[in-house]
């Protein structure tokens, strides 16, 4: 029985998450990916990673950023700059998420990730007073 054909965004989503990941172990890393991949999804992420990981902070401000399994910070980055980008509805970002989570992430991952996108995405922003 062979395997149903995946969804192309499914697989674009799992590209890029990978290739943030291999390119987020050490500033030398970032700094090569910036210049390899400027003009693509993932330079793009990589541009705005202190802006993303910012927003991870302050909905898991119990986990440091490195103390987060590097996959699941992947994702995370993934699916918000996609949130911050295009026009996909945020519950599909958050299901997409969780479906990477569970092939890639530890036994853990699915939750974490669903808990932190979902305070950042679906929750009403507090207003500034």
């Amino acid at each position: 029985m062979s395997e149903p054909a995946q969804d192309p965004r499914h697989q674009r989503r799992i590209t890029i998450m990978q290739d943030v990941f291999a390119c987020t172990f050490t500033d030398a890393t970032i700094q090569n990916c910036l210049t390899e991949e400027a003009d693509s999804p993932v330079g793009s992420i990589l541009q705005q990673l202190s802006e993303l990981d910012s927003q991870i902070q302050a909905v898991a401000p119990e986990r440091p950023l490195n103390q987060i399994n590097k996959v699941d910070l992947s994702i995370l980055r993934t699916i918000l700059f996609e949130a911050k980008t295009k026009n996909t509805p945020k519950k599909v970002l958050i299901n997409e998420a969780v479906e990477l989570a569970k092939a890639f992430g530890s036994d853990s991952s699915p939750r974490f990730v669903n808990g932190v996108l979902a305070k950042l995405l679906l929750e009403p922003e507090p207003e500034v007073a």
